[in-house]
């Protein structure tokens, strides 16, 4: 039984993963934004725990971290909060993996949604502003790029434990529309498994990028070390926080 943190767990692939997970009887945290964004309150009760926090906001996202603590050590973590437009793309999609990254007890496992929209994302970093995803012409290809090397990223710099990057496909959420071709259920499959999976059945062990429980190969900027040391140091400029090797 593991010890799971889900974030933008209200709706779509978020509660989709984490009603999963408490099927399959783990222990389960559940987060959203705020109460008013669980609809649906039957399936609280089968949570560990529920916990609230705007991630388009620094001090909450810290806030949000120091509840985590509280509750104890994760097994895992599923980065699964996501905007697809609008001023708050860079702060749900990269800063916060990021910051709660940072500043949780450091988990067995760091799991984040990337996007197979990642591939065009712009691989430009000396004008990233964090503050203004506007400014960019594809801020959610962008922040998808960056959220898949800091996963890879966070692999080679926490080698005790497992970082990976997972695309769920396009599928029917609100974000992607009802038209969305792919498996809502494969959509969830991937990271639910790599969360909970003995680790020798999970090859590569650490550093993928997964689609459909199968590894791919990500933009290649994802892993360049150049890359992914350029953006650690901007997240870090960013947001006062600076990533350690993290061990327990």
């Amino acid at each position: 039984m593991s010890l799971v943190l889900v974030t933008g767990a209200s709706g779509g692939l978020g509660l989709a993963t984490a009603t999963a997970l408490a099927d399959a009887g783990h222990d389960v945290v559940l987060h959203a934004r705020d109460a008013s964004r669980v609809t649906d309150k039957s399936f609280l009760s089968r949570m560990r725990d529920v916990v609230y926090a705007d991630l388009a906001d620094l001090d909450e996202i810290v806030g949000l971290a120091r509840q985590a603590n509280r509750i104890g050590r994760f097994d895992a973590v599923i980065h699964n909060a996501g905007v697809l437009n609008g001023p708050e793309v860079f702060a749900v999609n990269i800063v916060c993996p990021y910051v709660l990254t940072v500043l949780m007890t450091p988990p067995e496992r760091s799991i984040v949604l990337s996007s197979s929209m990642h591939m065009s994302g712009s691989t430009d970093l000396d004008a990233v502003d964090f503050s203004r995803p506007g400014n960019r012409s594809r801020p959610y290809e962008d922040s998808k790029l960056y959220v898949t090397a800091f996963a890879l990223a966070l692999a080679g710099r926490r080698t005790d434990s497992l970082a990976h990057a997972v695309d769920p496909g396009w599928v029917p959420t609100r974000m992607g529309g009802r038209a969305a071709p792919d498996s809502l259920e494969e959509g969830h499959r991937t990271q639910e498994w790599l969360a909970t999976a003995d680790e020798s059945e999970i090859s590569p062990r650490s550093g993928g990028y997964w689609y459909h429980r199968r590894p791919r190969q990500p933009h290649p900027a994802a892993r360049s070390a150049q890359f992914q040391r350029e953006l650690m140091d901007k997240l870090e400029a960013h947001t006062g926080f600076a990533l350690t090797a993290g061990t327990v």
